[in-house]
């Protein structure tokens, strides 16, 4: 870590902590996946706020999860946080080429990164390595622009709306399954279902 000495601290801190601090050196990968989620959730906050200092304070809390996973598997010699930084180093300089290299700048710069997924990761489906445990909204969004980046078709409307329409509408449905009993998690859920179950048949016939 040479040129970023704060980082290289943070690292031999994480490692202290981990033999000198009972509630630190008992924490598995499965117990943090909690704070995991709930400190992605304050990054976020921070970001809509708008206050630089509160980002900062999230983004470093946000770090140590990354860097304590990162420790927890060195210990076993899995890996460690320079194999994590040097990963995601490589796969950012091979998936742009036109940074990297002398190669043009693509005219869909979001198709080309999700063929060179789905080619480095033998993905035979658009749908293929979306997590099952993003919020529904987020989910949907993810699998609509991931069937489209992939140029499966999909059925769905593509008219432009803007951001106000598109909260005010789901405040509505969301006001209006409330009044009818109805879960709009779950019916979100349920309806992206019966929509992926129509991409795959799409892809399986193509």
């Amino acid at each position: 870590m040479t040129g970023h000495p704060e980082l290289a601290r943070f690292v031999e801190v994480m490692a202290r902590l981990r033999v000198e601090c009972p509630w630190d050196a008992r924490q598995t990968h499965r117990s943090l996946v909690r704070y995991l989620v709930e400190e992605t959730c304050e990054v976020i906050d921070a970001i809509e706020t708008g206050d630089d200092d509160h980002l900062r304070e999230e983004l470093g809390d946000l770090l140590l999860q990354v860097v304590f996973h990162a420790t927890i598997a060195a210990e076993t010699g899995r890996f460690d946080i320079d194999d994590v930084a040097r990963d995601i180093a490589d796969k950012l300089i091979e998936r742009h080429p036109w940074v990297f290299t002398d190669a043009g700048v693509p005219d869909d710069l979001n198709a080309t990164w999700e063929a060179a997924k789905k080619a480095a990761k033998g993905r035979e489906s658009a749908l293929d390595g979306i997590p099952e445990s993003l919020s529904a909204l987020s989910r949907a969004l993810k699998v609509v622009s991931r069937v489209r980046s992939h140029g499966v078709p999909d059925g769905l409307p593509a008219d432009p709306i803007t951001p106000e329409e598109v909260g005010s509408r789901a405040l509505d449905l969301v006001a209006r399954a409330q009044a009818a009993g109805i879960d709009p998690e779950q019916a979100v859920r349920d309806a992206l279902r019966d929509y992926e179950k129509r991409v795959r048949q799409s892809e399986a016939q193509a």
